[in-house]
């Protein structure tokens, strides 16, 4: 008797704390799952916080890069009018500038130029001229063969261009100086201003040399009218190795109806106005 009695207390104690047990197991698994309901408010909350930062970022790099094309446009057309601003003198140089300046960027790109450095070319090389802006006008827009003393002062456009130019940071403003320095420099050595040869000549001066000329022969001026496109091209072909870099000639002569592509978009623009 006094044994079950024992027994009956012992079983009493190990329900009561079996019981206790129980009790704070159930309490601490509602605190649990009341941190747990209020950590998945906060991380509801924290993700409709993210959500709306991702919203707000998105719009604001949509703006930034809005603002940015609109000041890359603005100063890509301020070079360009800077450039028609120096030929403005000749009637014929407008289509000539945009025609070339397509010409140019067409050749570096079939040589393989990635496209940030094609787009360079195409902006760069309406400047080629710009040092004519201290040419005289006299020798500028005369009709006749100019003389020797006066084709020693055109020759200067390229000295004066890579002055203007110089110790610009922009890297299309880079380029155009190379190129108003050099696209008058001949492969074999023979060209000005410094009589360069070969791989010594900017690539960007041989491709726009070769790009100007192209154009130039094969469009009206006060003093010739165009010629068609294959002299043109036989002109060039001629002036391999001599005038012009092997190379740059080689991707004009696989291309050169891409480039007639060219100018007949061109001359359509131009009879629209």
């Amino acid at each position: 008797m006094l044994l079950r009695s024992k027994r009956s207390k012992a079983l009493e104690q190990e329900l009561s704390l079996a019981n206790s047990q129980s009790i704070k197991y159930a309490q601490d698994f509602s605190v649990l799952f009341k941190e747990a309901k209020a950590q998945k408010t906060e991380l509801s909350n924290a993700n409709k916080q993210l959500k709306k930062y991702a919203a707000d970022l998105r719009k604001t790099v949509t703006i930034l890069k809005s603002t940015n094309n609109q000041l890359q446009d603005a100063y890509y057309d301020t070079i360009q009018r800077l450039a028609l601003a120096v030929e403005y003198k000749d009637q014929y140089t407008g289509q000539h500038i945009m025609r070339m300046s397509r010409y140019s960027a067409l050749l570096a790109e079939k040589l393989g130029f990635p496209e940030r450095e094609v787009l360079n070319i195409l902006y760069a090389a309406p400047m080629h001229d710009v040092g004519k802006i201290g040419i005289p006008d006299s020798i500028i827009t005369s009709p006749n063969k100019l003389t020797h003393d006066e084709f020693a002062i055109m020759k200067r456009h390229t000295i004066i261009g890579a002055e203007i130019l110089d110790n610009a940071k922009s890297q299309i403003l880079i380029i155009a100086r190379q190129i108003a320095l050099s696209h008058h420099e001949k492969w074999n050595g023979t060209g000005y201003p410094y009589g360069l040869k070969e791989d010594k000549i900017p690539l960007a001066g041989r491709i726009v040399a070769l790009a100007d000329t192209f154009d130039v022969l094969t469009s009206k001026r006060s003093y010739k009218d165009p010629f068609s496109t294959d002299y043109a091209a036989d002109i060039i072909k001629k002036e391999k190795g001599n005038h012009f870099d092997p190379d740059v000639v080689d991707v004009f002569e696989k291309n050169i109806d891409e480039l007639v592509e060219i100018s007949v978009e061109a001359e359509m623009v131009q009879s629209k106005y």
